[in-house]
């Protein structure tokens, strides 16, 4: 199960109250998750620790993976909110941003989505979070790198159309992240196997006659994936809009991922919720597709086959109101026979109509 570690102040101030562990311990076993609080011998090690809970969470519970996601799951669950509606809006620009995917790209890393945060307001916090999120999907939902890579960037620093090409290691030359010169893909290759970081990541295209690589209409490199991204595009505290791309090999995860970004923290942008902007991803073939999807679904379940194949008894209202509570938002049709079931796209968990799967 992945573990998050949260500051108890941030958490307060989020929640809007003060918990002690015992507080919060029960709040969570309600809610699905569950707590610890450090022992002497790591506050010991650590003093900083006596400050944070760490929190572990279901393996699927993709946005819970940042303390913005918990606490507006717990915000929801308390009945303090109502879980937002998010929805992505078109170009703040008059004009699409767009990410063309090269042909060369289906020899090692065929697939790629994209989206932006407008108007972002970043804090020392939230930054940090930002960045530990991105850590944390990529050990779960993105297989450590292999199935789906995540690469943030300013875009004020960019220029699109923005393209994804593959290119032999030879043919890559740019500024890595954190570094003062620029290097070959091969160098570059060299210089990280000795990192303890980043040599985990080499063998995904180590042994491939090409490299994945994006950049911009001006050539400049934002990324060559799974490895490392550039130094010209990086984000910091003072980046007012963020591109944001995953190439992968798994198109629904890299879906998945895109979404659980942009949701979580479009918080931050202003409006609240309302920064999430497309991006048009154009596939080698020519079609061209919206992204981030953010789909929201409908799902049907019967109350009297959910309270039976559960164990429980209760009423229509009360089961409509208990959903709601995980940020399923239902009402109760058909004399109370059935429930109608709203699935967000935080709630990718949700696989089907199933009742066990829904509570």
């Amino acid at each position: 199960m992945p573990t998050i570690t949260v500051n108890k102040e941030d958490l307060f101030k989020a929640l809007g109250k003060r918990y002690t562990f015992e507080e919060f311990d029960e709040l969570c076993f309600e809610f699905g998750v569950e707590p610890e609080e450090p022992d002497e011998k790591e506050i010991a090690e650590n003093p900083d620790s006596a400050l944070e809970w760490k929190v572990e969470i279901g393996a699927n519970r993709y946005d819970l993976l940042c303390i913005e996601g918990l606490a507006r799951g717990l915000l929801v669950f308390l009945e303090k909110i109502k879980a937002p509606i998010y929805t992505s809006i078109p170009a703040w620009t008059g004009k699409s941003a767009k990410l063309r995917i090269l042909p060369s790209t289906a020899k090692v890393r065929p697939f790629a989505v994209a989206a932006i945060l407008r108007n972002i307001t970043f804090t020392p916090e939230s930054y940090k979070s930002f960045i530990d999120l991105q850590d944390k999907l990529h050990q779960n939902l993105c297989r450590r790198r292999t199935l789906v890579a995540i690469g943030t960037h300013d875009l004020d620093t960019i220029k699109g159309p923005f393209f994804y090409d593959a290119k032999p290691p030879s043919k890559i030359k740019f500024k890595a992240l954190n570094q003062t010169q620029e290097m070959t893909a091969c160098q570059l290759m060299e210089l990280y196997s000795n990192e303890s970081h980043l040599k985990q990541y080499l063998p995904i295209i180590q042994d491939k006659p090409v490299y994945p690589v994006i950049y911009d209409s001006n050539g400049v490199v934002l990324s060559m994936p799974p490895i490392i991204n550039g130094e010209h595009s990086k984000i910091t505290l003072n980046t007012r809009n963020v591109f944001i791309e995953c190439t992968a090999t798994d198109l629904n995860k890299a879906k998945i991922t895109l979404d659980t970004i942009v949701t979580m923290f479009s918080q931050y942008c202003s409006p609240k919720y309302e920064g999430i902007e497309s991006v048009e991803v154009v596939n080698p073939c020519g079609t061209s597709v919206m992204y981030p999807e953010l789909h929201y679904r409908l799902e049907e379940i019967d109350v009297s086959e959910t309270n039976q194949k559960i164990g429980i008894c209760i009423p229509p209202g009360e089961m409509a109101r208990l959903l709601t509570k995980m940020c399923l938002v239902s009402t109760p049709f058909d004399s109370g026979n059935k429930i109608m079931v709203e699935v967000p796209p935080t709630r990718h968990d949700i696989l089907n109509n199933n009742a066990s799967l829904l509570f």
